[in-house]
């Protein structure tokens, strides 16, 4: 009987090159879907007939109800150990496994760190300028001496914090974990609370996970308190920030600019605001993609399945 696999949202179409899926074997069949499939219904519809669906990260949504739809499905496999988009209760509930990939690597925090550094020396003004046939469009500001603020200070902004220091800058934090010890062991200051950090910082950047207490936590309130010549980054999760407020702070110009990898929608909507305003720099959730990261989670997706139909399954989630 063959086996079919279905890998979903491979928007840059490379999923096939950087794994050897092949090494299934002849009885495995690969399907490899390159748009996103829209809503729930149309999810269910497309894949009746497949026995295993690999997620790329949070992509694509995957209920109880959607997985109760799927007659065929026995396994999930998501890149990624956390997936907030997937209902592994319900899975379970239905004998479905799921399985993750544990590939970890800094590319999320350098790209944060390249939109720091864009917004800060005004390059994106710069290269539409000179692209347009202008020259000297703007006036940047200098990276040392200018205040990061840090919404978060786990992994990711951690490691902001240690570029930040290495190019002279100053640092605050906070969260509502954040201790005065854990600042000061990463060379930063605790801000008293949330509108300190935004008032005091130039650029905030976002590092926090998308929870219940987290989402739509900066709102107008904050962004006026950040200032028409403050810069929000955010390459956590779009819903952090309430995106309304987002979009009319960048509209009037009650903040400078802001650099964003993350949204509430995604893909983006093609007459999404964010798409021609002159005040942001947008990214394609692109932040954690590199060729690397691609080969560490596409190679464990492939593990994984071989580890299901050998009756052992790896790296369980539950």
């Amino acid at each position: 009987m063959t086996v079919r696999v279905a890998v979903l949202d491979d928007y840059q179409r490379v999923a096939a090159t950087f794994a050897d899926w092949s090494s299934l074997g002849p009885d495995v069949e690969v399907s490899y879907f390159h748009e996103h499939l829209g809503d729930p219904g149309a999810i269910v519809k497309a894949l009746q007939e497949f026995d295993v669906v690999c997620l790329m990260r949070e992509r694509t949504v995957l209920d109880a109800d959607m997985i109760s739809g799927l007659p065929r499905l026995r396994l999930i496999v998501t890149t990624g150990m956390v997936n907030a988009s997937l209902d592994i209760a319900g899975a379970s509930a239905h004998g479905v496994v799921v399985s993750g990939t544990d590939v970890s690597g800094p590319e999320t925090a350098e790209h944060a760190w390249l939109l720091i550094a864009m917004l800060l020396n005004g390059l994106l003004s710069d290269i539409e300028g000179v692209r347009s046939g202008g020259w000297q469009t703007g006036v940047g500001r200098r990276l040392a001496g200018s205040t990061v603020g840090l919404l978060g200070l786990g992994n990711l902004g951690s490691q902001i914090a240690a570029y930040a220091r290495s190019f002279g800058m100053n640092l605050l934090a906070w969260s509502q974990n954040v201790t005065d010890e854990r600042a000061q062991e990463r060379g930063a200051e605790r801000a008293a609370s949330l509108n300190d950090l935004f008032e005091r910082s130039d650029i905030v950047s976002v590092h926090l996970k998308l929870s219940p207490r987290s989402r739509g936590l900066v709102a107008a309130e904050q962004l006026g308190l950040l200032g028409p010549d403050g810069y929000l980054v955010n390459t956590s999760r779009g819903p952090i920030v309430r995106e309304p407020d987002l979009i009319e702070a960048l509209r009037t110009g009650a903040i400078a600019g802001a650099a964003l990898d993350t949204f509430d929608l995604e893909p983006l909507p093609a007459d999404h605001p964010f798409r021609t305003e002159p005040r942001a720099i947008i990214t394609p959730h692109t932040a954690y993609v590199s060729r690397e990261s691609y080969i560490g989670m596409y190679g464990q997706t492939v593990e994984d399945i071989a580890a299901w139909l050998g009756g052992a399954p790896l790296r369980q989630l539950r």
